[in-house]
């Protein structure tokens, strides 16, 4: 196997360090066929599912609301389907990279005006079901299912209680987005799962901490969840 420019190709057993190169093994396509072509693809998919996420967001959002520009969600979306492009999810990639192009314009909605539509996060969920059920089915192992919702069950469970919580600055819309998000990060596993719980309480304490210290924002100010919620769900599949 050789790997010159951008002639990098693949083999039956992705590279560790590199597992974009399982990605023709997924499609079904020749074992010789150039994987980085593939990621090429899939980041440039990304980019265009982000460049319509200000359009699609319009519609659930009041029309005074300022949107990102199109340009800047089409570079978040190329680098989120391009790091789920070398990520280890396997036959159930085209599952995650539909979640995540709801994803993209859920974070829009939910920074212009704080809130996650239920037709939205019943989209990423209905996406999630669909392509994981499809998956295991080619793997013919419908079983694998039950790992996904019971990841959507305990994120619901777990979130449903934090925002049941005196002060608690979490809506519902965020219980049900993660209940969502459970359902991909529960197919690769618990220690996902755990991660993808853990890290947008992560992130979005830093990012509050990052503010105040600007003086961007004060104690009293509320914050949208559901982009760090949806970060989160990403990094938990790149880094486990």
């Amino acid at each position: 196997m050789s790997a010159g420019p951008l002639t990098l190709v693949a083999s039956a057993e992705p590279a560790a360090g590199f597992p974009v190169l399982g990605l023709p093994a997924v499609l079904g396509l020749p074992a010789g066929y150039p994987a980085v072509w593939l990621l090429a693809g899939v980041a440039v998919l990304g980019g265009a599912a982000g460049a319509a996420a200000p359009w699609l967001a319009r519609r659930f959002t009041p029309g005074d609301r300022d949107l990102p520009a199109a340009g800047v969600t089409a570079v978040v979306g190329a680098v989120v389907f391009a790091g789920l492009g070398v990520a280890r999810v396997g036959p159930a990639l085209p599952a995650f990279l539909a979640v995540a192009a709801v994803g993209l314009v859920l974070a829009v909605v939910d920074l212009a005006c704080l809130r996650l539509p239920d037709r939205l996060v019943g989209a990423a969920a209905l996406a999630a079901v669909a392509g994981l059920g499809a998956a295991a089915g080619i793997g013919g192992q419908p079983h694998r299912l039950l790992t996904p919702l019971a990841g959507a069950a305990l994120s619901f469970a777990g979130y449903a209680v934090l925002a049941l919580l005196p002060g608690a600055r979490l809506g519902f819309g965020d219980v049900k987005l993660a209940a969502a998000l459970g359902l991909p990060l529960g197919w690769l596993g618990w220690p996902t799962l755990l991660a993808g719980l853990v890290l947008p309480h992560v992130l979005h304490g830093s990012a509050v901490i990052g503010l105040l210290a600007a003086r961007r924002v004060r104690r009293d100010t509320l914050l949208p969840l559901g982009p760090a919620l949806l970060a989160g769900a990403w990094l938990a599949v790149l880094v486990t």
